[in-house]
């Protein structure tokens, strides 16, 4: 497996829980500290925390230590990968389409005769 689907696993498995969807929508509105973020789910400490790891660790997040506080804020590249990927996906998906709809036309045509 190359090091770019390695990274999409990692990216959409961060992408598949709740709370780290949760936190990520936080995070839209500004940078916070560990403690705020926190305040707004019902956990203990250590689970939450295990949470902003793996969003660092698919790289939709950034954090930094200033002291004895960690601040965490968006990534946006680790997004553009999954975007790109979605894309690539989706374009896939809609060359097949129109061959089946040109297909399915054909066959349409060819009944009517």
């Amino acid at each position: 497996m190359s090091n770019q689907q390695t990274q999409l696993d990692h990216l959409f498995s961060a992408l598949g829980d709740t709370t780290r969807r949760a936190v990520l929508a936080r995070l839209c509105q500004g940078p916070a500290a560990v403690s705020e973020l926190a305040l707004e789910f019902d956990m203990a400490l250590p689970s939450f925390t295990q949470h902003l790891r793996v969003l660092e660790h698919s790289g939709l997040v950034v954090s930094e230590k200033n002291g004895r506080v960690r601040t965490y804020q968006l990534a946006p590249a680790g997004l553009r990968e999954a975007e790109q990927w979605l894309a690539a996906q989706r374009s896939d998906w809609e060359k097949r389409f129109n061959q089946l709809d040109a297909y399915l036309n054909k066959i349409k045509e060819n009944h009517d005769v």
